[in-house]
């Protein structure tokens, strides 16, 4: 399926799956590099641009959540332009939702630029850049659930927050560090489009990203200090309880003698005596006490 979208003298080609029909497509309308047909054609592609004469080709990872809205993937985005022409490929919704809106307007609607090919890639990295900018705001989000439920008694789910959320922000960098010394290329002007005038929007372009970018290396320092908080804080509770049922053992122990010392069958002191049974309980329970009274004076417990 190809949908076509006419404004003025541009030309907008979305083809939202790769299939052989569609690239043929390409090859028998454009006169583009057959190893950028191939670059079509292969999945888990790096971030690169190829920079022709007559057309640019720009290949971007943008994330998503899963259906779960717990994992972060990526989707890959694919753009072919030209001084006339934009043609985009991939399944991404963001891309889906601004054709829509571009067809129902006609009009791409920035700032009151001219409806050209390097406007067109502005408004569409802008609008897959913003819908990053939301995804990294629910991350925000999760890492303030994480701080709030550290102390409580649930740790489990505190743990699958920790190690999901660390999980998100690996990959994010891994798909956002190759793209932002992209991104630096279209506002030093290595990258050239097909506009002039247009250097200002590629360096708002550029900030945007190195926003996220920043964001995500404070959110990758933020989940590193919470993992350690809490962690100190289970170890703590573990130490607390060890000592806790070290303290019982240790009062349990010298009783445990008396009480199997008295239960052998052999002759022993006092067991022809009435009151026996007296003088080990009590004899037990004076022990215990000193050990306690020897313990908090310690501060051990």
């Amino acid at each position: 399926m190809i949908n076509k979208l006419q404004i003025g003298k541009l030309r907008w080609i979305h083809l939202p799956i790769v299939s052989d029909s569609n690239m043929d497509y390409l090859r028998d309308n454009f006169n583009f590099h057959p190893l950028d047909i191939e670059d079509c054609q292969t999945k888990a592609q790096r971030p690169k641009i190829d920079i022709y004469d007559d057309y640019r080709f720009l290949i971007l990872h943008f994330p998503y959540f899963d259906k779960s809205v717990k994992f972060v993937k990526t989707k890959e985005v694919k753009i072919f332009w030209g001084p006339d022409y934009v043609i985009t490929m991939g399944t991404h919704w963001v891309i889906r939702t601004l054709f829509a809106k571009t067809k129902e307007k006609l009009d791409i609607d920035i700032d009151e630029l001219p409806n050209t090919s390097d406007v067109l890639i502005y408004s569409i990295l802008e609008a897959l850049i913003t819908e990053s900018i939301k995804l990294l705001k629910q991350i925000d989000d999760n890492l303030d659930h994480i701080s709030q439920e550290m102390f409580d008694k649930k740790a489990e789910r505190t743990i699958e927050r920790i190690s999901i959320t660390r999980k998100n922000l690996i990959l994010l960098n891994t798909a956002f560090k190759p793209q932002l010394r992209l991104f630096q290329k279209f506002e030093s002007g290595i990258i050239r489009g097909f506009t002039p005038g247009l250097e200002d929007y590629w360096g708002n372009i550029l900030d945007s990203y190195q926003k996220m970018w920043d964001s995500i290396e404070d959110y990758q320092e933020l989940i590193q200090g919470l993992s350690l908080t809490f962690d100190s804080l289970q170890a703590n509770k573990t130490n607390e309880i060890m000592k806790v049922l070290t303290v019982f053992s240790t009062v349990l122990l010298p009783l445990t003698f008396i009480t199997g010392f008295f239960g052998m069958n052999v002759v022993l002191p006092f067991q022809e005596d009435i009151n026996a049974y007296l003088y080990l309980l009590i004899g037990m329970i004076v022990i215990s006490a000193a050990l306690l009274y020897y313990f908090r004076k310690r501060r051990w417990i």
